[in-house]
């Protein structure tokens, strides 16, 4: 899977000088950052970019009429207007800028979830990270609503016929992941989307893993909801967006109350502030927000569908190595263009807490544990595994890396 004649030809080696984290070494070894799917390393422009705000610019947005506050103002909603024209989102008044994932699946959960009823039904699915179960588990317990879950198949997808079957009159929100964080999976949300607003729910997508690694457009994507955060895509911590149809935004009450979020205050009563303002209650983080820019830049630059081909083609190759070592069980779909751009696998002998710990050793960071997907582990029959996830700047040598790591590994531990 190589990228057309049309796309920009990815250069791993080159564009990792962009970043400089992956000049250090770990462990007196060049480092080798396999943990992308936790967090993705920044590229120099967007370190540039967080810096000049804060030596150029730096004052609170929507408040001041200095020069300095319109100028932080400006960088604000430039961010906010960059994300809707990078998703083709129908307006900007449509992204709301919150912390992250997380808080924008939450905020949804808690303000949408106050039109809910008990009894009435709410969807999600086996393969969901915790940022999409427990904001729901949470509403449910509260309000007295059902929660159904889509199973996966042994071949790690959804169960789309289940699924159908699931729908109901009383189903009101369905919520899933566009790319499962330990699975790899790439799931079908259009085609959810369909069949789930045939019953008149709302689809809220965790894009979380999807939108730093495939070319979305959420007007395709078929969604009332996607939430994702700005550091698993080259960006800051601290920044995500919660993207939305206007209208379902203006029909929906703020849940944190505060500056910024009102119109008119009174000591006994309040009215709120236009979309997307009154949801975003406080000073925000605003020289985080300027800088993310940058790294949609950088994704502009390389095109999404040069970056998929790229991963996707690494992915394969990884999947390839790894299952020749033998010993190995790998989780997913094995089918490279019906995954993303992670692999998570379990050796037979060695614990994925072990395994971590000594790649660690050959500079080689990958992640162990459970991902926060506690149910899909308990489904897949482990208590933990190991991932190696990729971006921009990985490499075959990368893979190699990774392969040469796991092989010293079985040594160590007496096992070849």
């Amino acid at each position: 899977m190589n990228a057309t004649a049309t796309q920009p030809v990815i250069r791993p080696v080159r564009l990792a000088e962009r970043f400089p984290i992956l000049q250090r070494t770990v462990r007196g070894r060049r480092l080798v950052y396999l943990d992308n799917a936790a967090t993705t390393q920044k590229p120099q422009e967007v370190l540039e970019a967080l810096t000049r705000f804060y030596t150029h610019t730096n004052a609170n947005v929507h408040r001041g009429v200095h020069t300095l506050a319109e100028e932080a103002t400006a960088a604000y909603e430039h961010c906010r207007e960059r994300v809707a024209q990078f998703l083709r989102a129908p307006d900007p008044r449509g992204v709301v800028i919150l912390r992250n994932a997380t808080e924008a699946i939450n905020l949804v959960a808690r303000s949408w979830g106050r039109k809910l009823q008990a009894g009435d039904e709410i969807i999600t699915s086996e393969m969901e990270h915790h940022s999409n179960l427990v904001p729901w588990i949470m509403l449910a317990r509260e309000r007295g609503l059902s929660l159904k879950h889509i199973p996966i198949t042994d071949q790690g997808e959804l169960d789309l016929a289940a699924y159908r079957k699931l729908l109901s009159r009383r189903t009101r929100v369905v919520a899933v992941t566009g790319m499962s964080n330990v699975l790899g999976t790439i799931v079908p949300v259009a085609e959810i989307a369909e069949e789930a607003h045939k019953v008149g729910a709302v689809v809220v997508v965790d894009g979380a893993q999807l939108v730093p690694h495939e070319p979305v457009r959420f007007d395709e994507l078929g969604c009332d909801f996607l939430a994702f955060s700005a550091h698993k895509m080259y960006g800051p911590t601290g920044v995500g967006f919660l993207v939305a149809k206007p209208e379902l935004l203006e029909a929906m009450e703020p849940i944190f109350g505060g500056g910024e979020m009102i119109r008119e205050v009174h000591l006994d009563r309040a009215s709120w502030n236009d979309i997307p303002h009154k949801f975003e209650a406080g000073t925000p983080n605003i020289a985080d927000a300027a800088a993310f820019p940058a790294a949609l830049s950088l994704v502009e630059e390389l095109t999404p569908q040069a970056i998929r081909a790229h991963e996707r083609d690494l992915t394969a190759y990884a999947w390839e190595k790894l299952q020749s070592l033998g010993g190995l069980t790998l989780h997913g779909p094995a089918d490279p263009q019906r995954r993303g751009a992670l692999i998570s696998f379990v050796d037979e002998h060695i614990h994925p807490h072990d395994l971590a710990t000594v790649l660690d050793t050959y500079g080689v960071a990958i992640r162990a544990g459970h991902h926060c997907a506690q149910p899909l582990m308990r489904r897949l029959g482990v208590v933990a595994t190991a991932r190696a996830s990729f971006a921009v700047y990985n490499s075959r040598e990368d893979v190699d890396a990774l392969i040469f790591g796991l092989l010293a590994a079985r040594k160590y531990f007496g096992l070849a």
